[in-house]
């Protein structure tokens, strides 16, 4: 084991979260059109062969629970990781554990939810893919499972893609080579090391008020709330990206900035509709920001901060809506991912191995207080996926749930476009179908009120 194989601590963090009734993996159902009655099969064939040959696929945590071997030099960051995990190539990897070719199905976002809530084997490595023939043979899907541990979207998406047909990208631009460091830093550099130190000490204390503001005196949505089940439903919409950009022309702000006023409006529409009202209703959205540079090389793992902002669901103006979101939005991106109280994911680097597995079910409890609910969107390369030669058609991301909260929104542009994936604790919201309907009535109120 060397300090590289060690998970980051927000890995780590997202390691110890999990719970049977809260499972962190990521998911990402892909709906193929079928070239022949045997695509699924062949399919399911083509993931298992590819999978062997990605090293990214290979690779299991494990636990950590001895600082340093006596034999080898001594590392500070190693002996920092006890009570931490590493990352280690399996080496008794088989790609027919993770790869599933299933009985025909009639609807994909059933077999979806019920596969969604089944945890990943904590002991090999932790993603599967699981093949889901059509009934009437003329599609099929993949709904792939990531651990949140593992990948963020975007990882996610690469290891993914690593298993497609072979797509005409852009090579990554590698990042230039840091110099070797030693196990102590050059007194030189100790100067710049501990303005750095005040620097992190001060963002953390930051990011710790601003969450403190958001988090004092405000009551979780009870619709949005949810005692664990373990259960899982899921649903996909799919809307025009032409009307959101009709929107946005008329309206202003940016695609994502409609994207999120959607969710707003339809969880107004959905808690009117069944009864809760949407009075006085301001859940706060937790909106994931990647750090990463798509066409760049990078790390495993996670690379995440976020913003926080209010959702305006009591604002029953849906341009009125728009342009709060769209505000709040500009003043997240003003005070940059870094700051403010959707950056706590960052804190994740503050806190010692051992606490984060001490402090996972801690943390968990915590995220019901923090946000009410989670958007999030999972970028898609523009050109064309394929498996076999079987075009993709829609693809609907997943988004783990947090400890205490029915419900979560992730959202892809593929094609020309939208595809909102939904993923609810299923008792806590049985009638998932009607916010997704709700979704798509949204989008054609947002046009009739722009005048469009």
């Amino acid at each position: 084991m060397t300090a590289d194989d060690l998970l980051a601590p927000l890995d780590l963090a997202f390691w110890n979260l999990e719970s049977a009734e809260h499972p962190m993996h990521l998911g990402a159902l892909g709906v193929f059109t079928a070239q022949s009655s045997t695509a699924g099969a062949h399919a399911a064939d083509l993931l298992a062969a590819r999978a062997a040959g990605v090293p990214g696929l290979r690779m299991r945590i494990r636990d950590v629970w001895r600082p340093f071997d006596r034999s080898e030099p001594f590392d500070l960051r190693r002996s920092l990781a006890f009570g931490g995990a590493t990352r280690e190539a399996d080496p008794d990897f088989d790609p027919l554990h993770h790869v599933t070719l299933h009985a025909p199905a009639a609807d994909f976002q059933a077999e979806a939810g019920r596969l969604m809530e089944r945890p990943l084997e904590r002991g090999r490595p932790p993603w599967e893919a699981h093949v889901l023939p059509h009934e009437d043979g003329a599609r099929f899907a993949v709904l792939f499972k990531f651990h949140h541990a593992l990948a963020d979207g975007l990882r996610a998406l690469t290891l993914a893609a690593a298993v497609l047909d072979p797509m005409d990208l852009p090579a990554p631009r590698p990042r230039p080579a840091e110099p070797a460091r030693g196990l102590l830093p050059d007194v030189r550099s100790l100067p710049g090391l501990l303005r750095g130190a005040v620097s992190d000490v001060g963002r953390a204390l930051d990011i710790g008020a601003s969450v403190a503001v958001h988090t004092l005196g405000m009551r979780p949505t009870p619709a949005l709330t949810a005692a664990p089940t373990g259960t899982r439903r899921t649903a996909g919409v799919v809307i025009d990206l032409d009307d959101v950009h009709r929107i946005r022309k008329v309206a202003g702000g940016t695609v994502n900035d409609v994207l999120i006023a959607v969710v707003a409006g339809a969880l107004r529409r959905w808690l009117d509709e069944r009864g809760d009202g949407s009075e006085g209703v301001v859940p706060r959205a937790l909106i994931p920001v990647s750090k990463r540079r798509p066409r760049t090389a990078h790390p495993q793992g996670n690379r995440l901060s976020g913003y926080l902002m209010r959702l305006p669901v009591d604002d029953p103006d849906p341009l009125r809506r728009l342009d709060t979101v769209r505000a709040a939005m500009d003043r997240n991106k003003d005070a940059g991912p870094g700051r403010g109280a959707g950056a706590v994911a960052l804190l994740a680097d503050h806190v010692p191995a051992l606490g984060h597995r001490l402090g996972g079910p801690l943390v968990g409890q915590a995220a019901r207080l923090w946000f009410d609910i989670l958007v999030t969107s999972v970028p898609l390369p523009s050109l064309g996926l394929k498996l076999g030669g079987n075009p993709v058609t829609e693809v609907f991301p997943y988004a783990p749930l947090a400890r205490g909260q029915a419900l979560a929104v992730a959202v892809s542009t593929y094609r020309g476009q939208i595809h909102y994936g939904l993923v609810a604790d299923a008792e806590a919201v049985p009638d998932l179908d009607r916010f997704a309907r709700a979704l798509t009535a949204e989008v054609e109120t947002l046009i009739t009120a722009c005048g469009s």
